[in-house]
C-alpha cells in the first residue's frame, strides 16, 4: 500500500530549505573580541545547531570585515560592544550586506529594550540553547525565503537612541581597549579628552581609558550632572565638584583632588549652575 505524503511539508520552501541544508550547512561567522566567547558560542553551534557550519572567527571589526568579504557567510553572529569599532559601526559600514545579523551581548535591562523594540536578533550572554535554536531558525527561515536582514539602517539607529538616552540616566558604556566596562554615572568624577581617547576617573581611584571621543561622552551623559567645562575636560557638576578657585585663573577642584580648568567661555554658564545649586 503506498504512503501518502502531505504536500504541503513536501512543497514547502522552508521545509525543502532545511532538508537542502542537511547536506549544505549554513555557513556563519562569529565576531566577538573575547575569545572564551568565540570558543563558546562555535562549540554550542556544533551541538546543537547542526544545520549551521562555522566557517571562520573574528576578534574584531577589521577582522570580521576581512573574512566576510572571503567568506560571504549567510550568517554573522555579532558581538556589540568590541575596543575600537563595535558591531554596529561595522553593518553601518558595509553597505548592501547579504547576511542575517545574531546579535550577541552581556547588557542588561535598557539594551535589551532597545533590541527587542527594534526587532532584532539577539542573544544574551550566557547563551542560552534555546534561544540560540530559536534565533538561528529564524534566521535559516529568512534565508529560505530570501528576505533581507531585519537589521536596517534605520533600526540601528533606533537602538543607539534608545541605549543612548536610557544609558545617560544610571549608567555608561565605556569601550576600552581590552573590551567595556559599565559604571555608575554617579563614580565619574570627570573625563579627560587626549588626541583621540578619552580618560574617565572614577570613584575609588579607578581609571578607564576609552577609545572614543570626549564628545561622544558629551552626547551620552546626563547635561542635568556633567558639564564640559573646558575642550578636553568634562566634570561631573552635581557630584564631585569640591571647590572653585579663581587663584590660580578658573579651576574646578573635584573629589579627586584633580583641578581642572575651566574655559574663559565656560565660565558664565559655570557660575550660573554654580548659583543654583549653592
Amino acid at each position: 500500500m503506498p504512503v501518502s505524503v502531505w504536500p504541503g511539508n513536501r512543497e514547502s520552501p522552508e521545509a525543502m530549505y532545511l532538508a537542502r541544508t542537511m547536506s549544505h550547512p549554513l555557513q556563519a561567522l562569529i565576531v566577538d573580541d573575547e575569545e572564551f566567547a568565540r570558543e563558546n558560542l562555535g562549540m554550542l553551534i556544533a551541538d546543537y545547531c547542526p544545520e549551521v557550519m562555522v566557517t571562520g572567527k573574528a576578534s574584531g571589526a577589521a577582522e570580521a570585515r576581512r573574512l566576510i568579504e572571503e567568506l560571504n557567510p549567510q550568517i554573522v553572529f555579532l558581538d556589540i560592544m568590541m575596543p575600537g569599532e563595535d558591531g554596529f559601526a561595522l553593518l553601518k559600514s558595509m553597505e548592501g550586506r547579504s547576511f542575517q545579523v545574531i546579535f550577541t551581548t552581556a547588557f542588561r535591562e535598557y539594551a535589551l529594550k532597545a533590541l527587542r523594540e527594534s526587532a532584532v536578533d539577539y542573544l544574551e550572554k550566557p547563551i542560552d540553547i534555546d534561544e540560540l535554536r530559536a534565533a538561528v531558525d529564524k534566521a535559516a527561515q529568512r534565508i529560505a525565503e530570501k528576505k533581507s536582514s531585519g537589521v536596517t539602517e534605520d533600526r540601528i539607529s533606533r537602538i543607539l537612541t534608545e541605549i543612548a538616552q536610557n544609558n545617560s540616566v544610571e549608567k555608561t558604556i565605556i569601550p576600552t581597549r581590552d573590551g567595556f566596562a559599565v559604571v555608575r554615572n554617579g563614580d565619574i568624577i570627570h573625563l579627560e579628552a587626549s588626541e583621540n581617547y578619552t580618560t574617565l576617573f572614577c570613584s575609588g581611584g579607578k581609571k578607564y581609558v576609552s577609545s572614543k571621543s570626549i564628545r561622544t561622552f558629551e552626547d551620552k551623559l546626563d547635561p542635568t550632572m556633567f558639564m564640559r567645562v573646558h575642550k578636553s575636560h568634562i566634570i561631573n557638576f552635581t557630584q564631585h565638584l569640591r571647590e572653585f578657585s579663581r587663584g590660580e585663573g578658573s579651576v574646578a577642584v573635584m573629589s579627586d583632588g584633580a583641578r581642572i580648568p575651566v574655559a574663559r567661555r565656560k565660565l558664565q554658564e559655570f557660575l550660573d549652575r554654580l548659583g543654583q545649586i549653592s
